[in-house]
């Protein structure tokens, strides 16, 4: 993939909702299923057997935010498992990282038995992912910081991640994993980075920018190694990829009032995401090339304008 050939464009299925029906399910932390922290399952109910991605979500959000999104991915054939973090600091603390990791380590006897009939979770192939915030916790998990999975990750993604809201220094109980050294996040999977063009800009004089510069996806990117992909929605906000109408009513004020959106239905932004990663996974997990290379070729094939897009491979 080093090379984008001259070839004919492929119908980007991608960007529009696959052919798979879905269903989502909340469960608590109590028998029989008992995983480490709430969590909602999202699932195909046809029979096969699916790549299982764990998304962490944003910081003072939750899994229930983002059910058009993770329902886009799951219906090309993903089950996604979205544990209830704690989410009152804008940076990610130890205990969040080990919880996020027991969640992953749950996944080896406690997913299976709740997916519909027929319905096979691969673990062979565990993808981590997560929004702002998620995304930190993501690579901080990835990266074995302070927490030691029994699974091995086939790949990390990065959603406009976050690592922290301010420039000043915080808790010791914060794992510091962006130093400012190009390619120094040996992730050992490869990576992918979708970031906003209007995540660093102030939404009011009130708030800092939801993702600031020096902490944000450009810095994410610029630390991963190869192979490494990198997106980014030039005109759309740091909650962008949230529903349209979030269940509680501080979420919805939070993700419309407290950073800046975008001015284009947030619906463009959710495909163009969701294309993206089932994209990406598509040819770095199961060799089906083609929608990924016509994406890094043409970027205008997305819903949402793209710019910056750059990859590089192994």
């Amino acid at each position: 993939m080093a090379k984008i050939a001259e070839e004919k464009v492929v119908n980007l299925d991608v960007f529009q909702k696959g052919s798979i029906q879905w269903k989502h399910c909340d469960i608590p932390t109590k028998p029989p299923s008992s995983p480490p922290k709430p969590l909602v399952i999202f699932t195909p109910t046809v029979p096969g057997a699916y790549t299982v991605m764990v998304f962490y979500h944003g910081f003072l959000l939750q899994p229930s935010d983002y059910c058009d999104l993770l329902g886009h991915i799951v219906s090309h054939g993903f089950i996604v498992v979205a544990p209830h973090l704690s989410s009152w600091y804008d940076f990610v603390l130890i205990d969040e990282i080990k919880e996020a990791g027991k969640v992953v380590d749950w996944l080896v006897k406690g997913l299976q038995p709740l997916l519909p009939e027929n319905v096979e979770a691969k673990l062979e192939k565990v993808v981590l992912s997560g929004h702002s915030k998620g995304g930190q916790t993501a690579f901080c998990v990835a990266l074995g910081h302070h927490v030691k999975t029994m699974l091995k990750f086939s790949a990390v993604i990065g959603i406009d991640p976050v690592g922290g809201l301010t420039k000043c220094k915080v808790s010791k109980t914060s794992p510091k994993i962006l130093t400012g050294v190009p390619r120094s996040l040996d992730l050992k999977a490869p990576v992918a980075v979708i970031g906003t063009g209007l995540g660093p800009e102030k939404a009011n004089v009130l708030f800092p920018p939801c993702a600031p510069e020096g902490k944000n996806h450009v810095d994410f990117f610029n630390e991963s190694k190869p192979p490494c992909a990198n997106f980014v929605a030039a005109d759309y906000g740091h909650m962008d990829m949230l529903d349209d109408e979030t269940p509680g009513t501080f979420d919805t004020v939070l993700s419309k009032c407290l950073c800046k959106n975008g001015e284009g239905p947030r619906m463009f932004m959710r495909m163009t995401v969701g294309g993206l990663v089932v994209a990406f996974l598509r040819a770095h997990l199961d060799k089906q090339i083609e929608d990924f290379k016509a994406i890094i070729k043409t970027p205008s094939l997305a819903p949402a304008r793209l710019v910056d897009v750059k990859y590089i491979p192994a």
